[in-house]
């Protein structure tokens, strides 16, 4: 279970993963709020000081790497931790996200217990130890996107 419910905000454009992340989250005892575009997701951010964001990447209005740069260069918003969601897993769009600032990566479809265990993780994970976890995994995807 979280610990004193932390703060989850869930940004994707399908209702039917919002309610399966909602379902599961709450189950799990996190505090989900939602957003369903990333001018929407920017808004929740900045009002809601989420402990944690699991953005999806293909969305209206702003897509998932828009969200997660405007979210990683603002001074007050960069130390939350983003999870991305999304159906592609190429090595590109991999070392896109682990080098623009992503604290972790769920392909879809997904496990719901696979989507709790990276929200304890990336939340019991402090932002020193994420940072150099991040940098390992950017220059593992490097070497074998190079060979």
């Amino acid at each position: 279970m979280a610990s004193e419910r932390a703060k989850v905000l869930v940004v994707d454009d399908e209702p039917d993963v919002l309610l399966l992340c909602r379902v599961n989250l709450e189950f799990e005892g996190y505090e989900v709020i939602e957003a369903t575009d990333g001018e929407q997701a920017m808004e929740q951010v900045r009002d809601e000081s989420p402990d944690v964001v699991l953005l999806d990447v293909m969305m209206p209005k702003m897509d998932g790497w828009q969200v997660l740069g405007a979210i990683k260069s603002d001074a007050d918003l960069k130390d939350i931790p983003v999870v991305m969601l999304t159906a592609k897993v190429q090595d590109q769009d991999q070392i896109r996200g682990w080098s623009q600032g992503a604290a972790d990566y769920i392909t879809k479809p997904f496990s719901p217990l696979a989507l709790s265990q990276v929200l304890q993780d990336v939340l019991s994970t402090d932002p020193e130890e994420e940072e150099r976890r991040r940098r390992m995994i950017l220059e593992k995807l490097q070497l074998l996107h190079d060979n």
